[in-house]
């Protein structure tokens, strides 16, 4: 699972990469400066894994981890071929989820590809391109599906209705994701892996003195995007990028103190990123490792134990659950077990956030 980058040309996306991953793309003040996506494997901050670290002293420690990619910025007529954009939104037709970068700052020394800045402009550029983009894929699928659907094919019939309000939605400029499909929908839906059917966030990219509680930019931002129920991260991309550059732990934490954070707005954004992609974290603990194992929400305990072996999967018996917070109480299994606390599932359970889990299987 993977969540791409995108926005205009010169919006901050390389730098925001640079700042969430270790991997060092090109950026540089001019449009395409990426070709390639850039792909970085993140780790996830997750204090649950330094405490339960910390009270356990494993021989090594294993965060969970989210693939982040970084795509070449958009530029209007892409999805007609402009500005190698038939590639560019072939690259996010690759990922499971977006984040969309606006520009929220001023600086006279960074080109705009428009020659201004207006970040809901910036929005609507990208949206249109990219529904543009689904709408030239489903019009074709239902040139397809309509002579089928025309000889009284019931499958035939139901895939032609469902593309054709998905075309109605596109031509009303509005995006897949506000639709809701059946269980039988998503069959038809799903593999034609349109653009605006994945799920959003918005990160404002902002200078350092809006670092905190943003700018007149982004309530122009919240206003517009008010109706979409997508997250919006306020990061000041630029400055956040420079403390990373510090290898000091204490040194970057008094960067960002100075700034009136608490924390870097990365680690919000790629726990955000996290969820936006339906993802959980579940743990094992033991003296030899202390590991976060990465899920999607609502998968079961048989599936949550083939993440570690399809083995587990297959010849699952019952999963041993217990709370993390119960962990954090009581501070070792053997306790938890003298209070009753341990928790014994089969097949059916539905796997928590932050559940320590030990699974049974027969081979």
């Amino acid at each position: 699972m993977k969540a791409g980058i995108v926005g205009l040309p010169n919006v901050g996306k390389s730098t925001l990469f640079n700042c969430l991953s270790n991997a060092k793309a090109q950026s540089a003040n001019f449009p395409f400066c990426t070709i390639e996506p850039n792909i970085g494997v993140v780790n996830v901050p997750d204090a649950r894994v330094a405490k339960l670290e910390s009270m356990v002293n494993p021989e090594r420690v294993v965060p969970a981890t989210v693939e982040i990619v970084d795509i070449a910025g958009l530029v209007r007529g892409a999805s007609k071929g402009e500005g190698l954009g038939n590639q560019f939104l072939g690259n996010i037709r690759e990922t499971d989820a977006i984040i969309h970068v606006l520009r929220c700052f001023d600086d006279d020394n960074i080109i705009h590809v428009d020659a201004s800045i207006d970040p809901v402009r910036d929005k609507e550029t990208i949206d249109i391109e990219l529904q543009l983009k689904d709408l030239e894929t489903v019009e074709k699928r239902l040139e397809r599906v309509k002579r089928n659907a025309k000889t009284g094919n019931k499958e035939a019939q139901a895939e032609f209705d469902v593309l054709s309000r998905i075309q109605s939605t596109l031509l009303e400029g509005k995006s897949i994701r506000i639709l809701e499909f059946t269980e039988k929908e998503d069959e038809f839906v799903k593999p034609m892996q349109f653009i605006t059917a994945k799920p959003v966030m918005y990160v404002c990219n902002v200078d350092e003195s809006a670092a905190v509680s943003g700018n007149a930019y982004v309530e122009k931002v919240k206003e517009s995007v008010k109706d979409e129920g997508a997250e919006i991260v306020i990061l000041a991309v630029g400055i956040e990028a420079d403390i990373n550059e510090l290898d000091d732990y204490e040194e970057r934490q008094v960067f960002l103190e100075d700034i009136g954070l608490t924390e870097a707005g990365s680690a919000k954004l790629i726990r955000s990123a996290y969820k936006l992609l339906n993802l959980q974290t579940y743990f094992t603990v033991g003296v030899k490792e202390v590991r976060a194992w990465t899920i999607n929400i609502g998968d079961t305990a048989p599936q949550a134990a083939g993440v570690i072996h399809t083995d587990f999967e297959k010849g699952f018996i019952r999963a041993e659950v217990i709370k993390y917070n119960d962990y954090i109480t009581f501070g070792s299994e053997a306790k938890i077990k003298e209070a009753g606390k341990l928790g014994v599932e089969g097949k059916e359970y539905v796997v928590e956030d932050g559940d320590i889990m030990n699974f049974r299987f027969n081979v």
